[in-house]
């Protein structure tokens, strides 16, 4: 990892309830852009909500990434919609919980003849139960489904991700 990307990494993930300076959606929707794995696949993020609750992911049919018979790249389909779901929750989660992505899958439904979208959409009564399993301190694994879309609304793709949620033990006395 670059220097300069671990720098910006380390101010970024989660609340900051330690005083450090928290690091905005929208730079951080920036850096993703720049990422060299969107950046060469040609995943955009287009959205990330201030309050980390959505964000909306476009990958656009490019000549670099269709395979042999001129569709999406499956692998291109699953980077766009990998690391989301863990983002929005280690950000509305706080840094008193560990978030790792566990195990994840992809069902290729139709083909990917145009631009691909995502809108991924982290709502407030699920991160409270995830919250509420967490609080002894067990581990939580919860699944995630994300259909992947073109413009006209035809599924392409469905992209499950199973996060790994646990509260860090210096958390546990103070919940």
């Amino acid at each position: 990892m670059p220097r300069w990307w671990a720098a910006i990494a380390a101010r970024c993930p989660r609340c900051c309830s330690d005083g450090r300076k928290r690091l905005k959606a929208s730079t951080f929707r920036r850096l993703l852009n720049l990422w060299p794995p969107f950046l060469f696949t040609g995943v955009r993020v287009t959205e990330l909500a201030p309050d980390w609750s959505q964000a909306r992911v476009v990958l656009r049919l490019h000549r670099w990434n269709r395979n042999y018979v001129g569709t999406q790249f499956g692998g291109s389909l699953f980077a766009m919609g990998d690391p989301f779901w863990m983002l929005l929750l280690m950000h509305q989660l706080g840094r008193d919980y560990y978030v790792w992505d566990r195990a994840g899958s992809i069902d290729f439904v139709a083909p990917g003849r145009g631009d691909v979208y995502a809108h991924f959409v982290l709502d407030a009564p699920t991160v409270e139960q995830i919250r509420q399993q967490a609080a002894g301190g067990d581990k939580v694994l919860h699944w995630f489904e994300q259909e992947l879309t073109l413009a006209d609304g035809t599924v392409v793709a469905r992209v499950r991700k199973q996060l790994y949620i646990r509260l860090k033990p210096e958390a546990r006395g103070r919940t």
